[in-house]
């Protein structure tokens, strides 16, 4: 039989909270790693196409990326050094993310 709102007990409505708070909350963590995840593959997989892609100046752009990530270049080393950095960056940035929408979504 359903619950009727009238009859909610004070207890039953911090039961209601409680519970709202609990789903309302992000895990933070699986938000970092699957950012993480997101960017790491991205860069990884542009890298590889053109490592594999080839050609005479072979990712001119992608490059330029060495300048804020050392010892990253458009081969196949550098793409495991990208998805690396990436791989971090991104997480940082979904632990950011996570960690703000809880801050901001909180139950009051």
């Amino acid at each position: 039989m359903p619950v009727r709102p009238s009859s909610l007990t004070p207890s039953d409505d911090m039961i209601a909270v409680d519970v709202r708070r609990v789903v309302e909350r992000l895990r933070v963590r699986a938000w970092a790693i699957s950012a993480g995840l997101v960017g790491g593959v991205a860069l990884g997989a542009a890298t590889l196409v053109l490592v594999l892609r080839g050609g005479p100046q072979m990712g001119a752009h992608l490059g330029l990326l060495s300048v804020y990530l050392p010892g990253y270049s458009v081969s196949y080393v550098g793409t495991i050094v990208g998805f690396v950095y990436a791989f971090f960056v991104g997480g940082a940035l979904g632990w950011l993310a996570g960690r703000l929408y809880n801050l901001f979504a909180r139950v009051v």
